[in-house]
């Protein structure tokens, strides 16, 4: 039982600190979504099936685990691209995230694009999240 709390320990600050190594300097973005239309979750995810073989199995579940509507005014659609994001799944290197954040962090354009219809989905919902001003 202890040694799986210390893998859940290490898988933790992997995740904190993934990229912590990176340069800080700025980069122009390589891609513009601003013309990508928003589809649906299982139309945004499809033409990441090449290399996230099992990420429509993991947008239902996500999909599933969001509440119908969500209480924070985005569509289900929306409140499930960013659940999907946070997901993590076996293997580790197959999730969602982590692919994503190796693909944004290429400085090759052309990897990012099967990433737009997601890309434009998940930005719109942050985009669309209530804004909460805390003291």
């Amino acid at each position: 039982m202890a040694t799986s709390g210390r893998r859940e320990v290490a898988r933790r600050i992997l995740r904190l600190t993934d990229g912590i190594e990176e340069s800080h300097e700025v980069h122009e973005p390589v891609f513009d979504i601003k013309d990508t239309p928003i589809e649906s979750l299982e139309n945004a995810v499809n033409p990441l099936v090449p290399f996230l073989p099992d990420i429509r199995k993991h947008a239902v579940t996500a999909k599933k685990a969001c509440k119908n509507p969500p209480p924070d005014g985005l569509t289900l659609d929306e409140s499930a691209s960013i659940r999907l994001y946070s997901m993590e799944w076996v293997p580790h290197d197959k999730c969602l995230y982590v692919v994503l954040n190796d693909t944004l962090r290429s400085e090759d354009g052309e990897k990012v694009k099967p990433w737009f219809l997601y890309l434009k989905l998940f930005r719109t919902a942050f985009e669309r999240l209530p804004k909460q001003h805390l003291t």
